[in-house]
């Protein structure tokens, strides 16, 4: 079914660093409309802001959404991995298509640049985490240009002003979560997420750095790859950029990015949750698009055009 000439409406569950950031995105789409930021606490940072920039609030959390499921098209999770496993079965049953921020690893792992057509077809959209957004671009591209990929091992290090309650609470599920989505993405047989909390000030911008063991690697290959993929990454998260192109060391395929975000919400350094609202926003726009009938590219405002790749 189309909806023509009408926003979508979105719930974003979860009002912390993420949620809030997102919610104030979202107020640039032309495509998606804010409907609600929904926490748990009405004097939390995060909803006092969505207030002050006219966003609808609720302190009811998925109670709000399930006691409303009319008012909403699309539900953004940015909770926790355990909320999430809580959530997902009542929202997915209310007929709202489920877009998950948090590393629950619910269904198939989603990567724009990657398989934005395919991912579109399940009802809960798996956004992997924001160092699973950095690197399985890079190893995808990885895979694709090589057939024997032993082993991938994936360094972020973000700062550590960046790192809210909900991400400290699941790490596990974020190192877990990640080394599914790499090794999904490449093909290897091995895998290996690690993430560092940098205490730094003034604080670090996000970088991630993918090691990797191939058989003859092809460096030109890999690299003219990587280049097409980075291209439509940054078409979405404009603040993607390519810090060490994939070369040789010591016998290991080296490649390193690193992620500013658009200090929206948060400070610019805090690429790490910049990249992965950007990602889901991307999919939420192109879901957009297919119900107002358009086949064209989605825009997120300050986010750029994403050309969808199909």
């Amino acid at each position: 079914m189309t909806v023509p000439d009408r926003k979508l409406r979105a719930a974003v569950l979860g009002s912390g660093n993420i949620g809030t950031d997102l919610a104030i995105k979202l107020r640039k789409s032309r495509r998606l409309d804010c409907a609600a930021l929904i926490g748990r606490n009405l004097g939390s940072a995060g909803l006092a802001r969505a207030q002050a920039e006219g966003i609808p609030v609720s302190a009811l959390g998925v109670n709000h959404i399930l006691a409303n499921p009319e008012a909403f098209d699309i539900v953004f999770d940015a909770t926790s991995a355990a909320a999430h496993h809580e959530h997902a079965p009542a929202l997915e049953k209310a007929g709202m298509l489920v877009i998950d921020l948090t590393p629950a690893k619910r269904g198939g792992f989603c990567v724009p640049s990657v398989n934005l057509s395919e991912s579109l077809g399940a009802s809960n959209v798996n956004m992997v985490t924001c160092g699973g957004q950095a690197s399985s671009p890079i190893a995808y591209a990885l895979g694709a240009t090589h057939d024997d990929v032993d082993y991938v091992e994936v360094v972020s290090s973000i700062a550590s002003r960046s790192a809210g309650p909900a991400t400290r609470r699941n790490l596990d599920e974020y190192i877990h979560t990640t080394e599914a989505a790499i090794q999904s993405f490449s093909g290897a047989r091995r895998s290996k997420a690690i993430l560092n909390l940098n205490p730094a000030v003034p604080c670090i911008n996000m970088q991630t750095t993918v090691f990797a063991l191939v058989r003859n690697p092809n460096i030109e290959a890999f690299t003219a790859k990587l280049r097409e993929i980075v291209a439509d990454i940054q078409r979405y998260i404009p603040g993607y950029e390519v810090l060490v192109w994939p070369k040789l060391d010591n016998g290991r395929v080296v490649t390193m990015v690193r992620v500013t975000g658009s200090g929206d919400y948060l400070p610019s350094y805090a690429g790490n949750l910049d990249i992965i609202n950007c990602a889901a926003i991307a999919v939420a726009e192109e879901y957009a698009a297919q119900r107002q009938g358009n086949d064209v590219e989605a825009d997120g405002g300050n986010m750029g055009k994403l050309r969808v790749v199909r």
